[in-house]
């Protein structure tokens, strides 16, 4: 008697399409070596008004195997992301997975923040991350599918001293993370807020905190690509990370 073997023949998912906002440095940058390290052929859409740093955050994703362009842009800017957004779409695709990571921070006390800096705290970290969540959700929406990531902060839980603008803009980043979870839980459409403590990037070189103290910016990053690896059937809608040794 022979046994015979059949196999069972599997489709292979294509590689997704990730878009990153602030992926010239920091966790930004992390998250995009993290997502270039696991999943063979991830296809990486750079985004940041700094190209030449993008380019160098580019070149290391296709060394370690993924498909990486850069988008410069101001993702402040209405227009600008409307305009980037065509390109992406035009060179790429739909996008999968969104990362709103662009943030700024100016610390300063309430009564001495200046109008212009509140205002910008607002653009770069709130602002943009409806800009372009805008621009690339209602596709996410007609396919019933898609990942986007919002990143708060610990300061968009907790309040504290000096960080008036920061703070207001990080509370306001959670709360359109929830309003957007609300209208497309049954679309498909995943969301997720990121509320990360202190990790070390380079703006806390020259600090006096000891890069021991803080999270390294690699542990952060792989919580989104952990996130995204979940099955579809689950969400996490938001998490908390933060150094062990708690709050700088």
């Amino acid at each position: 008697m022979t046994a015979t073997r059949t196999m069972k023949k599997t489709r292979k998912s294509p590689a997704p399409r990730v878009l990153i906002t602030g992926a010239s440095q920091g966790i930004g940058a992390a998250i995009a070596r993290v997502f270039a390290t696991e999943i063979p052929g991830v296809r990486l859409a750079l985004v940041a008004r700094n190209a030449k740093n993008l380019r160098t955050v580019a070149a290391a994703c296709v060394r370690l195997g993924a498909e990486a362009a850069v988008f410069e842009c101001d993702v402040t800017d209405e227009n600008a992301v409307a305009a980037m957004a065509k390109t992406v779409t035009r060179s790429f695709g739909a996008v999968d997975v969104l990362i709103n990571n662009a943030g700024k921070f100016t610390g300063a006390p309430l009564v001495d923040l200046s109008v212009a800096a509140f205002d910008e705290m607002v653009a770069v970290n709130l602002r943009s991350a409806f800009l372009v969540t805008r621009a690339f959700v209602p596709a996410m929406m007609r396919r019933k599918s898609g990942d986007v990531f919002f990143m708060s902060s610990i300061a968009g839980r907790q309040a504290y001293p000096n960080g008036a603008g920061y703070g207001a803009a990080k509370f306001g980043v959670a709360g359109l993370a929830q309003v957007l979870r609300s209208e497309t839980k049954n679309c498909g459409v995943r969301v997720c807020c990121v509320y990360p403590g202190a990790a070390w990037t380079p703006s806390w070189q020259g600090s006096g905190v000891r890069e021991d103290r803080l999270m390294p910016a690699n542990d952060v990053a792989r919580a989104f690509l952990d996130i995204y690896r979940l099955s579809r059937r689950t969400v996490v809608e938001e998490i908390v990370l933060r150094p062990q040794r708690g709050d700088v």
